[in-house]
Order: C-alpha cells, then sequence, then structure tokens
C-alpha cells in the first residue's frame, strides 16, 4: 500500500492505517464484494493516508438488507431504554479510552492540527454519547394529555 509516511510521534494511528481496509455490514468486517479499494488522500499534503473498500451496488445491497432484517426484527426496540443508554454510555467510554488513536486519525484524515481533535472534537463527542444517553430513559413515545406545550401552560 502506497501511503504517507507519517510523523514518527503519532504512534497510534499508523498501526491502524496499516489494517487491511474493510467494511462493516452486517456485524462482519469485510471487503468490498468487488474487491476494489480507492485511495484517501491527507487534505495538508495530497498523499495516499489510506485504502478503504470501493463499496458498490452489491455491497449496498448487503448492507440495506441486513439494516431491514434488524428493524423487521425489532432488535432495537427489543433493548431497554435503560440498556440503550448504557450502550451510548460504553461507546463513549471507548471513545475516550482511544481518544489518543482517534484524536490523531481526526487529525490527519482532516488535516486539522492534532490540538483540536484532541482538546475539542473527541472530548465534544464523548459528552454528546453521555447526553444522548441519558435521554434514553426519558423519551418514550408518548405524549402528554396535559394542555401545556413546549413548557408552557395557558394561564387566565
Amino acid at each position: 500500500m502506497d501511503t504517507l509516511e507519517l510523523d514518527p510521534r503519532l504512534r497510534h494511528a499508523t498501526a491502524f492505517l496499516g489494517k487491511e481496509p474493510l467494511m462493516l455490514i452486517d456485524g462482519e468486517l469485510v471487503s468490498a464484494a468487488s474487491g476494489k479499494i480507492f485511495a484517501v488522500y491527507n487534505p495538508a499534503s495530497g498523499a495516499i493516508i489510506a485504502n478503504v473498500p470501493a463499496a458498490d451496488k452489491a455491497d449496498v445491497d448487503l448492507a440495506v438488507a441486513a439494516a431491514r432484517r434488524a428493524f423487521d426484527e425489532r432488535r432495537w426496540a427489543k433493548v431497554s431504554p435503560s440498556e440503550r443508554g448504557r450502550m451510548l454510555w460504553k461507546l463513549a467510554d471507548l471513545i475516550e479510552r482511544d481518544l489518543e488513536e482517534l484524536a490523531e486519525l481526526e487529525s490527519i484524515d482532516n488535516g486539522k492540527p492534532y490540538a483540536v481533535a484532541r482538546v475539542a472534537d473527541l472530548p465534544l463527542a464523548v459528552d454528546m454519547f453521555r447526553y444522548m444517553g441519558g435521554w434514553a430513559t426519558k423519551i418514550t413515545g408518548r405524549r402528554s394529555r396535559s394542555p401545556c406545550r413546549a413548557n408552557t401552560c395557558p394561564t387566565p
């Protein structure tokens, strides 16, 4: 793979960028059905930083079929609101655990300073997943029968 020589200080991202290019379809990491890949370029230098699967109609059809199955089987609907919240918090924990590697990848992929990804982008993503995880037990899909609308009540 013809990839960019990364700054040796970016020690976490190098291992990830050297992996075989795969995509997630139906819970499995797979290559494109065609076997094709395409290059991802560093916007700061124009150098190739990685290759990724070139999904085509066959891959999209597989992904849509998997999503349709999950929807029809009501997999997510069978998960309690508390468990949904825990899943989002777990995702936040995993982002936090791998913050250095993800910040490096974000910096390389977007051509932005590492410090911005490290102290702003990723911590804000962690906060957002935790915030949304908290809402999982607050939104029930039911509406109030109260005459109050948008947090205000009509008064005489």
